[in-house]
C-alpha cells in the first residue's frame, strides 16, 4: 500500500522509523531513517528497520564476502524498488522478501509516491564489507 502521508505510514510501520540515518546519509538520495532491532555484537545477525521517505534511494552498492555474506530485505510498510545491475527493477510492497547474494551490484529505496520501510539484515560471512558506488540518477529513477 502506498503512503504519501507520513502519519498514516507511521501507523503501518510496526517496527518504527527510528532516527535519521546520518552515518550513511552520503550514500542516499533523500532522507532515510534507521531503527536497530538488535544490538551489534549481542546476536550473530544485525537487524534494522530502514525507512525511506518518498523518492529516497541508496546508491548502487555491493556486499562483499570471502564466503557467506550478502543481505536480505523483508519489506514491512509502503512501496519501494529493488534493482540488480543489468536487470529490470522489482516492485516491493509489504511482505516482499529479497535475497541479495554477496557480490551482486544493486540498489533499493522508496517509490517516488510512497514512504517505504524494510528490515535489513546482513548475512554472516567471512571478511564482509560494503562497497558504495555511484548514485541512482534522477533520470534512471524517474523511468520506473
Amino acid at each position: 500500500m502506498k503512503y504519501m502521508n507520513k502519519e498514516e505510514f507511521e501507523k503501518a510501520n510496526m517496527f518504527g522509523t527510528g532516527v535519521p540515518n546520518e552515518m550513511f546519509a552520503q550514500y542516499f538520495i533523500g532522507n532515510s531513517f534507521l531503527n536497530p532491532l538488535t544490538k551489534p555484537g549481542e546476536t550473530p545477525v544485525f537487524l534494522a528497520n530502514v525507512t525511506f521517505e518518498p523518492g529516497c534511494r541508496n546508491n548502487w552498492h555491493i556486499h562483499h564476502a570471502e564466503s557467506g555474506g550478502g543481505q536480505m530485505l523483508i519489506c514491512t510498510a509502503g512501496e519501494g524498488w529493488y534493482q540488480e545491475e543489468g536487470k529490470e527493477a522489482v516492485s516491493l510492497h509489504e511482505g516482499s522478501v529479497v535475497y541479495i547474494p554477496a557480490g551482486v551490484k544493486h540498489w533499493h529505496g522508496a517509490k517516488a509516491d510512497s514512504w517505504f520501510s524494510h528490515i535489513a539484515f546482513e548475512i554472516p560471512g567471512e571478511n564482509t564489507r560494503n562497497e558504495w558506488l555511484e548514485t541512482v540518477s534522477d533520470e534512471e529513477f524517474n523511468k520506473l
